[in-house]
């Protein structure tokens, strides 16, 4: 069977993959640390001011509903995600929140918008570009998105970094590779983000650089732990009884505090000249 990244294909899965999917980004978006990452280069871009707001892959509307969350805010989003189930899911979380009024979700492909130019002040890729083939096509869509002197943000993991601690360390490596193969499409994206900004035409104004590591006791990657008995099956990597196998290796770990997991993560803010 042939590998793909199941975050990338989210509008061909179950409801019940999809669902992984939905509990993974909701727990990892409530996660401090999370939201530490996302309203630091929110800051940068000043969103607040921004009176429209694109929010590209949006998933479950974790950065749609963060930002119309914000005290400041007064703006609006429009939320854009391959997946309807997932624009669903966003649609009925923001309504819970009484954001809804705020934040307009629609299925779409972020390569190809159906968007005029300089539609927005803002434009944000939060966890996306790394789930995507052709990232540059995505940045370009996003700068045409963008009014002049606009501001885009995009953030992800450097997920070739992503590692797991192992009793066998040939064996960790093994699996934190095919991790990212079930997950990932383009796990170095972020290295080549500074070229993949200035080939749209984009002027890099600030980077922030963050290392999410967790030693001994596991929390924000147990729920990562948890998707993986799922997707990597999905993606056709492993059999499902080998990644449970390694799963409840690394939950052992958790409770014996000797657990290790971390990844690196990015954020990138530039203006549209």
């Amino acid at each position: 069977m042939s590998s793909f990244d199941v975050y990338g294909m989210t509008d061909k899965l179950s409801n019940t993959i999809a669902d992984a999917i939905v509990a993974r980004l909701e727990a990892r978006g409530k996660s401090p640390m999370f939201q530490r990452m996302m309203h630091e280069y929110l800051d940068a871009m000043q969103i607040d001011s921004a009176r429209r707001v694109l929010d590209l892959g949006c998933g479950t509307g974790v950065a749609s509903r963060g930002i119309s969350a914000r005290p400041a805010f007064s703006g609006t989003v429009t939320g854009i995600d391959l997946s309807p189930y997932l624009v669903e899911v966003a649609q009925r979380l923001s309504a819970e929140e009484g954001l809804g009024h705020r934040i307009t979700y629609r299925a779409g492909d972020t390569r190809s918008l159906d968007i005029a130019d300089e539609s927005f002040d803002a434009v944000l890729a939060h966890t996306l570009v790394s789930h995507v083939e052709n990232p540059l096509a995505v940045i370009k869509e996003a700068t045409r998105a963008v009014r002049r002197n606009g501001i885009i943000g995009i953030f992800d993991g450097d997920y070739a970094s992503m590692t797991f601690g192992h009793e066998d360390s040939s064996e960790g490596k093994r699996y934190d590779e095919a991790i990212q193969q079930a997950i990932i499409t383009n796990p170095r994206v972020m290295r080549d983000m500074p070229r993949l900004l200035r080939a749209a035409g984009l002027e890099l104004m600030k980077t922030y650089s963050y290392v999410l590591a967790e030693v001994g006791k596991a929390e924000f990657w147990l729920t990562a732990i948890e998707s993986l008995r799922k997707l990597v099956p999905q993606a056709g990597v492993m059999p499902a009884d080998e990644i449970n196998k390694w799963a409840d290796a690394r939950m052992r770990d958790s409770d014996d505090g000797i657990f290790f997991g971390a990844s690196n993560f990015y954020a990138y803010v530039a203006r549209r000249p």
